[in-house]
Formats: C-alpha cells, sequence, structure tokens
C-alpha cells in the first residue's frame, strides 16, 4: 500500500511530468499511518511492541494548500468507497473524521491553511459527496 507513491512518482518522472504534479504525488499522503493495516496488525498481534513507523507513509507532508486539499480529497474519497451504509450524516460524520485525524497527525503543519479553509473544504467535500452518491434530506412525512 506505502510504495504506491513511490511507484507513481517513478512513473511520472518516466513520462516526464513536471515537478509541481511529482510533488502532489510525493504529498498526497504526507506521513500520515495507514490506519487500517496498522489497526489490523495490533489486533492480530495484541503481544507484540509494534512500530508505528512501518505503518507511516514517507512522506513529505504537504507543503501548499493545493497539496493539503490534494491530501484531504483522496483521503476523503477512498474513505468514503467503503460505507456501508450511505447517507448525509454518515457522509458528514466520514468527512469530519477523516480530516480532523489528519489535523491530529500535523499532516498539514507545512502549509498555510486555515482553520478556516479547512471548515470550507470540509463543506466543499461533503456537499460533493452527497450529489455523487445522490443523497437526499430526508423531510419530515
Amino acid at each position: 500500500m506505502i510504495d504506491h507513491v513511490n511507484k507513481g512518482m517513478e512513473i511520472a518522472k518516466k513520462n516526464k511530468l513536471p515537478l509541481p504534479l511529482i510533488d502532489f504525488i510525493r504529498t498526497h499522503h504526507g506521513t500520515s499511518t495507514v490506519q487500517y493495516f496498522y489497526r489490523s496488525y495490533i489486533k492480530k498481534y495484541p503481544e507484540e511492541e509494534v512500530d508505528v513507523k512501518r505503518f507511516m507513509y514517507p512522506g513529505p507532508k504537504p507543503f501548499s494548500k493545493e497539496t493539503a486539499v490534494m491530501m484531504m480529497a483522496d483521503s476523503v474519497e477512498a474513505a468514503s468507497r467503503s460505507l456501508r451504509d450511505i447517507n448525509a450524516k454518515a457522509l458528514d460524520s466520514l468527512v469530519d473524521a477523516i480530516i480532523d485525524a489528519q489535523l491530529l497527525e500535523e499532516q498539514f503543519s507545512n502549509t498555510d491553511i486555515t482553520f478556516k479553509d479547512i471548515t470550507t473544504i470540509k463543506e466543499v467535500f461533503k456537499n460533493r459527496l452527497r450529489n455523487i452518491y445522490h443523497v437526499r434530506i430526508s423531510y419530515p412525512v
């Protein structure tokens, strides 16, 4: 899973993509932890002491608002595909949880993105996901 960043960069360089596009590939996971595999490992080997770094992307962290938004968008879109029950509340919770986790991991510490920007980005993602999945507001009967 983690290696897809390096493979993507190799393909981009081989095809002579501009450096700014390669930067998006390099930073789209930052130094985040691959939570699913990390938690699965801990569950499978509860007695073992685990080095979390084995489950972290190599980075670097995003360094511009644009690369930060790419990280958020990639994570939210991928996670939305795993939802079993797709409704407005589930999508809203997912967007908040993903981006809040990235904030906790300090993935945006190298950018000048603001909390106001992040709030706006969350709302845009929530609305877009509702449109993608055709989620409708339930009206009282």
